[in-house]
């Protein structure tokens, strides 16, 4: 007889849900969860999905929307979606997609002046999302995402 471990719902908190299978770690990394991380934290890795083949998810109890970089998370995960759960109800689902200007992180350009002592605020324009594409706006130069992910 085979045996199945199930993880437990969260009453109140957030569901990361349908995220790239492999990429739930960085997307640890990026909402700083770490050994001092006060929350309930469930990672599932290679969860079998009906439209994607295999998926991640992370659970996180007592966090709110508010407290996640989503637009960071966006660059890993495009499709993956939000659950906010209260009293152990999905109370509101949220499709995370990549926005048009990424302002969250600095340009992969050493040369940038966004990356020099200037007081400029980074900005790259989004051309294309599938694969991820982005410009910046003031060294011109076009990165993928893989470049994008080393900045986060």
């Amino acid at each position: 007889m085979e045996k199945e471990l199930k993880v437990k719902k969260i009453k109140n908190g957030i569901v990361l849900d349908h995220l790239p299978c492999g990429k739930v770690l960085d997307i640890i990394k990026i909402l700083n969860i770490d050994k001092k991380t006060g929350e309930t934290v469930s990672i599932l890795m290679n969860v079998e999905s009906a439209s994607k083949g295999k998926k991640d998810i992370i659970k996180i109890e007592n966090k709110k929307l508010e407290d996640l970089n989503i637009d960071k998370i966006a660059i890993i995960a495009p499709n993956a979606t939000v659950n906010i759960i209260k009293d152990f109800q999905v109370v509101k689902k949220r499709k995370i997609r990549i926005p048009d200007i990424i302002d969250i992180i600095n340009c992969p350009n050493p040369s940038c002046i966004t990356n020099q002592k200037e007081p400029v605020k980074p900005k790259l324009l989004v051309e294309q999302t599938e694969p991820l594409k982005a410009r910046c706006y003031y060294c011109e130069r076009v990165f993928t995402k893989e470049e994008l992910v080393e900045n986060i």
